[in-house]
């Protein structure tokens, strides 16, 4: 098992992501944006800098957290932008060595509506061999996309695209109801991220740690982000759970103590704040692995 973390919810630039890293105590990062962009997206010029900067900092990336099919992405939209998002994506993993990139089913559409569920698939089965083609693991995550509706919707996409795995975010299921649960006063219950993961367990391959609360009523977002075990994510049971299990893969922090990269306000963030949230949160689940693990 390996400790990692989307460093740039600590920083925009390289160079402090790697301090931050480093202070944690670790020598791996998630690598996901540098500069404002997805690491996928960069200039070729600039991602050479930025792998030749990881190299003389001993820094291993085992992940690239990807735009694919994410949340803010329609299945209606065109096919051909995922395309070429893999094929920048491919051989910038195989010069950082990284074997696991994250991918996501599309943005979900409101319940009750057309969710195209054979083109999502469709979409994540050629997703998942053109990556599969070049020996990397596609893992796609329970956020807030068509697998994400259920812990029953995710093992529909693993039954149907032989091959893929998962990345489970332990937080995801607090703030995403379950849609394969009756609905109860006109709603759905919101998803148990301990039952979610034992559900799918099979297939997690990797694990992002995040914890918060409920959102309000009639919100989509949290209530608040909290450190690990310290919001209704059930992190020290999950975790707990995985060294029961045997488990022997990647977790990599991904904090939203400071930033949520899905937020519409556009305000910029105190940088400091989420460079010290980023380092408090690596050491606190540090300790949690140590009492855990």
């Amino acid at each position: 098992m390996y400790l990692t973390g989307f460093a740039d919810e600590a920083a925009r630039d390289l160079a402090t992501q790697i301090k931050a890293t480093k202070e944690i105590g670790w020598d791996k990062i998630s690598a996901r944006g540098v500069n404002g962009s997805n690491i996928h997206e960069l200039p070729e010029d600039q991602f050479n800098a930025v792998a030749d900067q990881l190299d003389a900092a001993g820094i291993i990336i085992p992940e690239f957290g990807s735009l694919m099919g994410n949340w803010g992405k329609k299945i209606d939209s065109d096919f051909e932008i995922t395309i070429k998002e893999i094929e920048r994506a491919i051989p910038r993993m195989k010069r950082l060595g990284t074997k696991l990139i994250r991918i996501m089913s599309y943005a979900q559409e409101p319940w009750g509506d057309d969710q195209q569920e054979e083109e999502r698939i469709r979409r994540v089965r050629e997703m998942h061999a053109r990556f599969a083609f070049d020996g990397i693991q596609a893992v796609h995550e329970n956020c807030m996309n068509w697998g994400g509706f259920s812990a029953e919707h995710t093992l529909r996409l693993v039954e149907s695209v032989p091959g893929l795995k998962l990345v489970f975010d332990t937080a995801n299921p607090v703030f995403q109801l379950d849609r394969s649960q009756p609905q109860e006063d006109g709603s759905f219950p919101w998803q148990d991220p301990l039952e979610f993961y034992q559900k799918v367990k099979e297939h997690v391959i990797h694990v992002h740690i995040k914890d918060c609360t409920n959102p309000p009523a009639g919100e989509t977002e949290p209530e608040k982000y909290t450190l690990p075990g310290e919001g209704q994510a059930k992190v020290r049971e999950i975790l707990t759970a995985l060294k029961s299990d045997g488990y022997e893969g990647g977790i990599a922090i991904e904090p939203h103590v400071a930033t949520v990269f899905h937020a519409t306000d556009g305000a910029e963030p105190d940088w400091q704040q989420c460079y010290d949230s980023y380092v408090e949160y690596g050491k606190a689940t540090n300790k949690l692995i140590e009492e855990i693990w």
